[in-house]
């Protein structure tokens, strides 16, 4: 089900490391993957979803179904960065977000991704639908 009356998406601060980055200071393309998917981990934490305890608890776990990425401007070394995570359709057995990331005090788009994101059970490594305290959760407001 497509979502309506979009709220503010959630934002998540990181700081570009020599770890992110090539010889140049330049973050690698592959890098800008960890700045969404600790964004993505972080918005779930904010709505009380643990992705340990669903494993543990529930059996299931979250993984990367399908992403399109956008490259618009490198992010170089000591660049502080936000990550944007908003909720943009949720399914029965998957949901996608939009993400988009920035540097710190410069609205000009760097990266930007289209993710979904399926629930699979961890015994049968098989999708499985999303439990509905856990649809009840993502839906929820950020604010």
């Amino acid at each position: 089900m497509p979502m309506k009356g979009q709220d503010l998406p959630f934002i998540w601060p990181s700081r570009v490391y020599w770890e992110d980055t090539d010889a140049g200071g330049v973050v690698y393309h592959a890098g800008y993957l960890r700045f969404f998917e600790r964004a993505r981990t972080e918005w779930l934490r904010a709505k009380g979803i643990g992705q340990q305890e669903l494993r543990e608890r529930h059996g299931i776990v979250f993984v990367v179904r399908d992403m399109q990425v956008r490259f618009r401007q490198a992010a170089r070394l000591d660049d502080l960065l936000a990550a944007s995570v908003q909720l943009s359709s949720l399914r029965s057995a998957s949901f996608s977000v939009d993400q988009v990331l920035t540097r710190e005090g410069d609205t000009s788009v760097l990266v930007e991704a289209s993710v979904r994101i399926a629930c699979l059970d961890c015994q049968r490594w098989k999708p499985c639908s999303i439990p509905d305290f856990l649809l009840q959760e993502i839906q929820k407001h950020e604010s």
